[in-house]
């Protein structure tokens, strides 16, 4: 499809970065593309991988009744591993992605189609990311690392999604939220309904979140052949926002009363509190969506970061009753 990848004049960077982001103003030059590749500039998507994984541990260390000083390892280490395995996924995704980024106005500066990086040193980085975050995961008990190393299959399968099906986010959400299932059996030693149930509503939440930010490539997507729900929903994403938005918060509720229901009325209360702080937070990024404000798309796209800490925060003082 693409030529042999052009060689950049000096520095390239991403169209999408953050402004001023660390990457760009002081890593060293040498090391800024592989930081690029595991988008360091653009941490929304590490914390989008991470907090389903704190919202399931808290969840279930108040449906266990207690904690320990494991758990405040298990809170670190999924920050740790969310950070790594995110970066992982995403350099095998530019892996993948290296002739269709070329061909995106917003991706074209990425570091293997600009010729930064070599597929060879892409496989490299990933391959080095995997093997810190398989030591970290291997300081969980057994069932965690199992379930830590089934995560493995939607991460490599996501980045052809978009070849073969008009819901790639689907697989998306199997991935990013993943870490829901791994952290409440990190603690609880096996999996538990609740945590399949806060997996469910996080898909949902990556279907809602992820359509938004596939607005910005859908006349590139177009052309090149890549689908997506932004390309598939059109002028009615709107209406499918709001189907992703009332079932992601109808599932995280679920989830906290399967959690929290013989814990103490307070503390559903508080959680329930934080579930409704989210729902809203989702229903202002509804009513802001604009499918044509490129600087609006990515901005509600980040802002889901505090949109998922809400529940982080009511959660942690439910923990402290």
């Amino acid at each position: 499809m693409q030529g042999a990848p052009q060689e950049p004049e000096g520095d390239v960077t991403i169209a999408d970065a953050v402004k001023d982001n660390w990457v760009d103003t002081t890593a060293p030059d040498w090391l800024r593309p592989y930081l690029r590749l595991s988008r360091f500039d653009r941490p929304i998507g590490t914390w989008l991988l991470l907090l389903p994984c704190w919202w399931a541990l808290m969840l279930a260390m108040l449906w266990s009744g207690n904690a320990d000083w494991f758990d405040a390892w298990i809170f670190i280490g999924c920050a740790i591993g969310a950070t790594l395995m995110r970066g992982a996924g995403c350099t095998w995704n530019d892996i993948t992605d290296r002739d269709y980024d070329g061909a995106v106005e917003r991706t074209r500066n990425r570091p293997i189609p600009s010729g930064q990086v070599t597929v060879r040193q892409a496989v490299i980085w990933m391959a080095l990311q995997t093997v810190i975050s398989l030591g970290v995961l291997l300081t969980f008990n057994w069932a965690a690392i199992s379930l830590g190393v089934l995560s493995l299959l939607p991460v490599l399968v996501y980045p052809f999604a978009k070849r073969f099906t008009w819901w790639p986010q689907v697989f998306l959400g199997l991935a990013f939220n993943w870490g829901a299932l791994l952290a409440w059996t990190a603690h609880s030693g096996s999996l538990g309904w609740p945590a399949v149930t806060l997996y469910a509503a996080g898909i949902a939440w990556t279907l809602f979140y992820d359509t938004i930010y596939a607005h910005q490539d859908t006349e590139d997507d177009a052309l090149i052949g890549i689908k997506s729900t932004a390309r598939l929903f059109g002028d009615a994403t709107p209406q499918w926002l709001l189907y992703f938005l009332i079932a992601s918060l109808t599932l995280f509720c679920f989830a906290v009363v399967q959690s929290v229901a013989a814990h103490s009325t307070l503390a559903l209360i508080l959680t329930l509190c934080g579930t409704w702080a989210f729902g809203w937070h989702l229903h202002w990024q509804l009513r802001s969506f604009n499918p044509t404000d490129q600087k609006g798309l990515i901005t509600l796209f980040r802002s889901n970061r505090d949109a998922g800490l809400l529940p982080v925060l009511f959660f942690a003082i439910a923990l402290m009753l």
